[in-house]
């Protein structure tokens, strides 16, 4: 309803101004899937797919975006996603992804922008698509989909690119808050591989079996972006070199600077990681894309119950668009290694996963896609049973407008 009540308000605004655009975008996608191994995490199961427990399921997503820019140098962009998921999926059916306002000023070899309000960072070599979309598959690799849950800046960031003829170095600097609980769900539940993008004050679930007793406060689930708890504020720095039509490698560093103490129902957590990203070829015809991100995350203290886990994920994309086709294979691995050994559970992992998909352009604007997800790992903390081999077989009917 929030979501509805903006947009109309900006649509009724910009038929008040003149010189102005307004871009509207989206897409509305009906998926089937057919999935094994363990229930979901959203069912509160200790799968790692969208779907599990040996069941057909099926799901639908619309995401709208809508920018307004009253002149060149301005521009406000707010979007939001809609679901309608499985009857036992916890989560929230609608809500808001991003908003943001830029100010940008161009020069002869120069452009700087400045970006306010919460937004993606711009270091995904995956998820290029307007409203944080993939054109290369329809779930994420585990690196994307952790970020696509549980990291998001509520900030400021400074961008400046400068151009040597015909490449570019573009460097980047963010503020932001409310980020505090990132790493909850990657050290109670695990990585995952999905396409789903959490909303603002949206509470996720967490496994019984893998949250353990010490923190009943946490039992009613994880709150990723709400309002900040510890006043902290966490900073985000990076670069990239760019050569177009040929490739380009980037480094980034993110610390949220949580202070690991309990705010009413939940943990701030302290989160800091760094990604490696590189990619050659162009998105129209074949591309190979990596990303390498290490880490580390805790909250609590020594002598208290605790958590102090080091994490890594990485993955490597292959993908040949051809005509109306786009044929995808996509490689990931990730791992979590216990470091507080106290007497909460053990949070180490470690897993892999194979995607393979095509997708067949039907018209100009309706897409059709066939995807094959097969994850195998063991988490230490499911005991008798760590395993969470599962695999997805996911048909999807996408109209983008």
């Amino acid at each position: 309803m929030k979501c509805a009540t903006l947009l109309l308000s900006l649509l009724l605004f910009s038929a008040t101004v003149d010189g102005q655009t307004l871009d509207v975008s989206g897409y509305v996608a009906l998926r089937g899937i057919n999935g094994s191994g363990p229930a979901s995490w959203l069912e509160e199961g200790n799968g790692r797919l969208p779907a599990g427990g040996d069941e057909n399921e099926g799901a639908a997503v619309a995401q709208l975006g809508v920018t307004w820019q009253p002149v060149r140098w301005f521009d406000v962009h707010v979007s939001g996603a809609a679901r309608q998921e499985p009857e036992d999926a916890r989560g929230t059916a609608a809500g808001f992804v991003e908003a943001y306002a830029d100010l940008r000023a161009v020069f002869t070899r120069d452009q700087i922008q400045l970006r306010a309000g919460q937004f993606f960072l711009p270091t995904s070599r995956e998820n290029r698509g307007e409203l944080w979309t993939s054109p290369y598959s329809i779930n994420f690799s585990a690196l994307n989909s952790w970020i696509g849950e549980e990291f998001r800046p509520i900030g400021v960031d400074l961008e400046w690119r400068h151009e040597f003829g015909v490449n570019a170095l573009t460097t980047g600097a963010t503020v932001f808050r409310g980020n505090d609980t990132m790493g909850t769900l990657l050290a109670w539940r695990g990585w995952t591989i999905g396409n789903r993008l959490t909303v603002y004050d949206e509470v996720l679930p967490l496994s019984a079996e893998s949250l353990p007793r010490l923190f009943p406060r946490q039992q009613d689930g994880t709150t990723p972006f709400r309002e900040d708890l510890d006043g902290k504020t966490g900073f985000a720095a990076r670069a990239r070199w760019s050569m177009p039509e040929r490739g380009m490698i980037q480094v980034a560093h993110v610390d949220n600077q949580g202070d690991r103490r309990l705010w009413g129902d939940e943990y701030s957590w302290i989160t800091r990681f760094s990604v490696i990203s590189a990619e050659v070829g162009r998105t129209d015809s074949f591309t190979a894309a990596a990303e390498y991100l290490d880490g580390d995350t805790g909250m609590g203290f020594r002598g208290s119950p605790w958590v102090q886990m080091d994490f890594y994920a990485a993955y490597l994309l292959l993908s040949q668009k051809y005509g109306r086709n786009r044929w995808t294979a996509r490689y990931d691995q990730f791992d979590n290694t216990e470091k507080d050994f106290s007497r909460a559970e053990n949070n180490s992992e470690d897993g892999r996963a194979w995607t393979f998909a095509w997708l067949f352009d039907v018209t100009a604007k309706t897409r059709l896609g066939l995807e094959f997800t097969q994850v195998t790992g063991e988490r230490v903390a499911l005991g008798d049973a760590p395993s969470f081999d599962g695999r997805n077989v996911t048909v999807e009917l996408r109209y983008s407008f």
